[in-house]
């Protein structure tokens, strides 16, 4: 996802008279537009297939962090002890 900063800044007023454009554009091009008001940057548009990436890449990214602080507060446990313990589990409910 590349920014080019002469086609991909727009204001707010060219969105709203060119929206169907737009639309076509980031599906497209696959790159956002920078949506300015007044002049200041304050909005992004962006296609839906890239809007869902980037979504699962920060759930990736979550998890990692979980994973990382699990490590850090020691709650890590080996496999075989795991299944050890579903195993008996499974024996017991089907007893």
């Amino acid at each position: 996802m590349n920014i080019n900063l002469k086609e991909d800044v727009k204001p707010i007023s060219y969105i709203k008279t060119n929206a169907a454009d737009m639309i076509e554009y980031i599906n497209d091009h696959k790159s956002p537009i920078i949506i300015t008001q007044h002049g200041e940057a304050k909005g992004v548009f962006l296609d839906i297939e890239s809007y869902q990436d980037m979504l699962n890449a920060l759930s990736l990214m979550k998890l990692m962090q979980f994973s990382e602080k699990a490590i850090r507060d020691d709650k890590v446990y080996d496999n075989d002890q795991v299944f050890s313990e579903l195993r008996k589990k499974l024996e017991k409910k089907h007893a």
